[in-house]
């Protein structure tokens, strides 16, 4: 009797594989899948970001001499006439693409006097301004907090452009 239930009773059989697709590449198809997901999101996410436009040389120099403005009291005015002649400096080297950040002030304006595209009196007030922060830096000249102003006041006035019939008032 025990023979005939063991013949009646036989081992399971192991899962049969119905898929017509190979595992191996189900796992590439899903990898495959999800990088070009992820590269689509990456793609979205930048153009988010580079459709904030930069801000302008202008811009920028004009932001800096906000903050400038806010520190004339509290620093040394030799130490603000290097800060403030480093942004007009960079303004002008941004703005017009001239090399004044690698020039003595009085190389600089000596190129300008050949060939310039500043008119006469934008000209004039970066030959004021610079000779004022070569005064003060290099000169030693005892300066105040109202020099610091006045250099504040000609940078700003020459980056706003445009604005040089107040000056002469």
């Amino acid at each position: 009797m025990s023979i005939l239930l063991a013949e009646e009773l036989h081992d399971i059989a192991p899962p049969v594989d119905y898929s017509l697709i190979p595992t191996w590449l189900l796992f590439i198809g899903v990898f495959v899948a999800l990088t070009i997901i992820g590269l689509i999101i990456w793609l979205l996410v930048r153009s988010r970001k580079s459709a904030i436009p930069a801000k302008s040389a202008r811009e920028r120099a004009l932001e800096e001499l906000d903050r400038l403005e806010n520190e004339i009291e509290k620093e040394q005015p030799y130490r603000f006439s290097i800060r403030i002649s480093d942004v007009l400096r960079q303004y002008v080297t941004e703005q017009f693409h001239l090399p004044v950040m690698r020039q003595t002030s009085v190389e600089f304006l000596t190129a300008l006097a050949l060939s310039s595209p500043f008119s006469e009196d934008e000209r004039m007030l970066l030959e004021d301004f610079l000779n004022r922060c070569d005064l003060i830096k290099f000169a030693r000249y005892e300066s105040t907090s109202s020099d610091s102003r006045q250099l504040l006041e000609e940078a700003t006035r020459f980056v706003k452009g445009g604005e040089f019939a107040i000056a002469s008032v």
